[in-house]
């Protein structure tokens, strides 16, 4: 456990544990405020988030942002952003299920430091690693789940979103949920 986030970002940005990280350009921790009450959760990151260091930074980030934006929420100032691997997998392939194992780790680390209320798993990989295996993406994005404490909900993701835009509506209703919420449990 760190106490501190420069003490885990430093840690993690050193961590060769797996094959992931001989191919990347940079570790990508995440970003947004360590004190936030609300925490997002994608897969890995992309070929834009290797090159910049940063979570959702490419198409699939600006369509986040947005949808983001439009319930009141920002990644820089009432959200943290983060995956469950921190190196990009090979072609943006889905992170397996070694790779997840041995990353996994810095991702609880990161929940003890900022000890969500709600957690969001952007898509079907993160939220078959943190809600349950049998995950359904396509049935159950936009319920809650509760687990250790912790609200958790998943949402489809915005890359996939981008690939099939008629989905764009019901992963919306999600966010909307997520608002709601929030302002139910008094989360600014």
């Amino acid at each position: 456990m760190y106490s501190t986030w420069e003490e885990l970002e430093n840690a993690c940005r050193s961590c060769t544990k797996c094959g992931l990280c001989e191919g990347r350009t940079n570790v990508v921790v995440g970003m947004g405020n360590p004190q936030a009450k609300v925490m997002f959760v994608g897969e890995g990151p992309g070929e834009q988030e290797d090159l910049q260091g940063k979570p959702f930074v490419g198409r699939s980030g600006q369509l986040l942002d947005k949808m983001l934006d439009a319930v009141d929420l920002d990644r820089n100032r009432n959200i943290y952003i983060g995956n469950i691997v921190k190196c990009r997998p090979p072609k943006n392939r889905d992170p397996l299920p070694e790779e997840q194992e041995m990353c996994i780790d810095w991702l609880r680390d990161q929940f003890l430091l900022i000890r969500p209320k709600i957690i969001v798993c952007l898509g079907r990989i993160a939220a078959m690693k943190l809600i349950r295996p049998d995950f359904h993406i396509m049935k159950e994005h936009g319920q809650f789940f509760e687990k250790g404490g912790v609200l958790m909900m998943a949402t489809l993701h915005p890359a996939a979103l981008l690939r099939n835009p008629n989905n764009k509506p019901s992963a919306f209703e999600d966010f909307l949920k997520l608002r709601a919420k929030m302002d139910e449990l008094g989360i600014e």
